[in-house]
C-alpha cells in the first residue's frame, strides 16, 4: 500500500518515515481489552496510579523492565531495550474503543521487511525508517524517534574532526534518524491518517546495506546517568 500510495519519483535515495502504529496493525500486534486478564502486580500499580488494570497487565507484559512508576506515568524498558512510557503500548488510533497498539516485535526487522517489498512494487529501494513518539528526560513536550531503521544512517559520529576553530570533537554524535522521524511528524501531523512521509535530500545517509538499523540509537544500559 505504501509502495502504491508513493509519488512516481520516488528514489533510491529517499527516505519513507512511516509511523510504527500502521506496521503494529499490519503485524496483528493489537490487544483487545476484553481479553486480558490483570495479574496481582498490575491491579496494584493499577489502583495506585487510577488506571485500568488491563491496560497496566499489557504494558506489564511488553516491559523487561519497569524503571519507574509516579504520578501516573509507567516508565518501561521494552524487551527492545527502548525506554518509553507505558512500554509503548497506546490506544490512540486504535480500530476499537477497547483495543491497544503495541510496538513491533522487531522494529528493525519491520524496516527491512518494508523496504524489500517497496523495492519488489516500485523497483527501488529507498531507506526506512519506522517512528514512535517519545517524551525526552530533560526536555519538556513529545518528539517521534526511530525505533526501527534499514537503509539509512542513524547516528553521523563527529567524534575526532575538528570543529569551525580546529578544536577536536569529542562527544558529537548526532542522531540523525531521530531528527528526521520528528522532522517527518511534523509533515504528517498527528491526526492526518497519513502514516507514511517521504522525506527527500538526505541520499548522503541513505546506504545500500540495509545495516544495523535504529538499535545503534539506544543507550547502553551502564551509560544511563538516570540510573
Amino acid at each position: 500500500m505504501i509502495g502504491a500510495a508513493a509519488p512516481p519519483d520516488l528514489a533510491d535515495d529517499d527516505v519513507v518515515v512511516i509511523a510504527h502504529k500502521a506496521i503494529s496493525k499490519a503485524e496483528g500486534r493489537t490487544v483487545r481489552l476484553s481479553e486480558v486478564a490483570p495479574g496481582e502486580h498490575a491491579r496494584a500499580l493499577a489502583a495506585e496510579h487510577g488506571k485500568d488494570p488491563r491496560h497496566v497487565e499489557v504494558v506489564l507484559r511488553e516491559s523487561a523492565e519497569l524503571v519507574r512508576a509516579e504520578r501516573g506515568v509507567l516508565v518501561c524498558r521494552t524487551h527492545h531495550g527502548l525506554v518509553c512510557a507505558n512500554a509503548g503500548v497506546d490506544a490512540s488510533n486504535a480500530a476499537a474503543a477497547d483495543e491497544l497498539v503495541l510496538l513491533p516485535l522487531d522494529p528493525d526487522r519491520s524496516a527491512r521487511e518494508l523496504r524489500e517489498r517497496i523495492a519488489a512494487v516500485r523497483g527501488v529501494r529507498p531507506g526506512v525508517l519506522v517512528t514512535d513518539t517519545f517524551g525526552r528526560a530533560w526536555r519538556l513536550g513529545q518528539t517521534d524517534v526511530a525505533i526501527g531503521a534499514a537503509g539509512f544512517v542513524a547516528l553521523d559520529d563527529w567524534r575526532g574532526r575538528q570543529d569551525a576553530q580546529e578544536r577536536e570533537m569529542r562527544a558529537t554524535v548526532i542522531a540523525v534518524a531521530d531528527a528526521v522521524a520528528g522532522a517527518a511528524d511534523l509533515a504528517r501531523s498527528k491526526d492526518s491518517g497519513e502514516p507514511a512521509v517521504r522525506v527527500s535530500g538526505l541520499g548522503h545517509y541513505v546506504t545500500e546495506e540495509d545495516g544495523p538499523g535504529a538499535a545503534v540509537l539506544r543507550r547502553p544500559l551502564d551509560e544511563d546517568l538516570f540510573r
